[in-house]
């Protein structure tokens, strides 16, 4: 129904939803989900499943996503593929109308869930020629908005596009984060069982995890490696962190400018340097390690966002397929001598990982814990919890 080619086409019958982009150009589609209208980056993510878990992921944050992938919402939504307590994205865009739910395990479908959670979708959208659009132009600022009726002030839409002030500058991890503290019990996902809830073992090694806008799967993925996970909101003092007598320290993923939450986040990260104690950094917390330690962080034309990029990892030429989710990125140049770069991405060479070679933490740029996405870097779970087994 929606070709950005034709993005100045008048509003066509039966369009319930349109994108309106800062300069005035827009797209139309059927809206589905919550009514309303809501203002941030469009992005594209090129996961062909997860859909759930990508609209959880706090990483994003004040950003609609347009899926790549056509069928979006077809096997429907359930309480179990979510990476956090509510949907953060702000809306997306799908190709194909969403369907009733095809799967044994949805217990409402997608455009209900959509709507229960206040976020917009919009389908009959070309998602791959926006895609395009993202490639060429970089992410656009836009407005989603759908109304039943079809009435929209386009003018009034396209000002609250062109006034938004973008990402850069902008700190949403204390939007996101959790505001008490949580002993994170509960393991991976398996077939037919759910969740194991195991890993409040006292004898296990135990990390205190800073939460700049976690997903769920990163804590699940360290128990199942064989820790104790304790969770701190994102403004944690380095204090409070230390009173939960940490065996090491985890920075979780999330969304915003890494130098806007760096402010307050970076003179803790150092303090926990200073101890001597295992850190591992997922993703903004990989850029939060970088700044800590005299790195510069930019932000990406792009950036990466999918289920399928591959990352070269240069100690043995290893290529892992990884998950990512960033719009910003550690710049290699400027890096301090004590710092090795580990990961690069094979599709643009950006850093996608580092580690200290003065004390033991290391840092990843993309998701090792996936959800959605393959499992080839959970080795990094493994090495970091047997890091703190040799401190224990």
């Amino acid at each position: 129904m929606a070709d950005a080619r034709r993005m100045s086409a008048p509003q066509p019958k039966g369009a319930t939803g349109v994108v309106v982009f800062a300069d005035g150009r827009r797209v139309w589609g059927r809206g589905f989900g919550a009514e309303g209208e809501a203002v941030g980056e469009l992005c594209f993510n090129t996961a062909m499943t997860g859909y759930q878990e990508v609209m959880t992921d706090p990483s994003y944050a004040k950003q609609v996503i347009a899926f790549t992938f056509p069928h979006i919402g077809n096997v429907g939504a359930n309480d179990e593929d979510v990476e956090a307590a509510e949907a953060h994205a702000l809306g997306c865009l799908v190709r194909e109308v969403v369907t009733e739910p095809s799967n044994y395990r949805a217990n409402e479908g997608f455009s209900d869930w959509m709507r229960k959670w206040g976020r917009i979708g919009i389908s009959g959208v070309d998602t791959r020629a926006l895609t395009k659009l993202v490639r060429e132009e970089g992410p656009p600022t836009v407005v989603i908005a759908h109304n039943v009726n079809g009435d929209f002030d386009l003018d009034r839409l396209q000002k609250l596009a062109a006034e938004w002030p973008g990402l850069e500058g902008m700190d949403l991890a204390k939007d996101v984060s959790r505001l008490q503290v949580e002993r994170w019990t509960g393991g991976k996902w398996e077939w037919g069982q759910g969740y194991d809830l195991g890993g409040d073992d006292p004898d296990r090694p135990h990390v205190v995890a800073v939460d700049y806008g976690n997903k769920r799967n990163i804590f699940r993925n360290l128990v199942e490696a064989g820790a104790r996970v304790t969770v701190v909101p994102a403004t944690a003092t380095f204090e409070e962190i230390m009173a939960h007598e940490p065996d090491g320290f985890f920075l979780s993923n999330g969304p915003g400018d890494p130098a806007a939450t760096g402010e307050y986040a970076v003179p803790v990260i150092r303090q926990m340097l200073e101890t001597g104690k295992p850190l591992f950094g997922i993703c903004l917390g990989h850029q939060m390690l970088a700044l800590a330690v005299g790195g510069k962080t930019s932000k990406m034309f792009q950036g990466h966002r999918g289920a399928n990029h591959p990352v070269k990892r240069l100690s043995d030429g290893r290529v892992e397929i990884t998950s990512m989710n960033h719009g910003f990125a550690v710049e290699r140049e400027g890096l301090p001598e004590n710092v090795r770069e580990t990961h690069v991405s094979l599709f643009d060479d950006s850093n996608c990982g580092i580690e200290l070679i003065d004390r033991p933490a290391f840092s990843v740029q993309y998701h090792p814990e996936a959800s959605p996405g393959p499992q080839d870097s959970f080795y990094l779970f493994q090495r970091f919890v047997k890091q703190l087994t040799k401190e224990t």
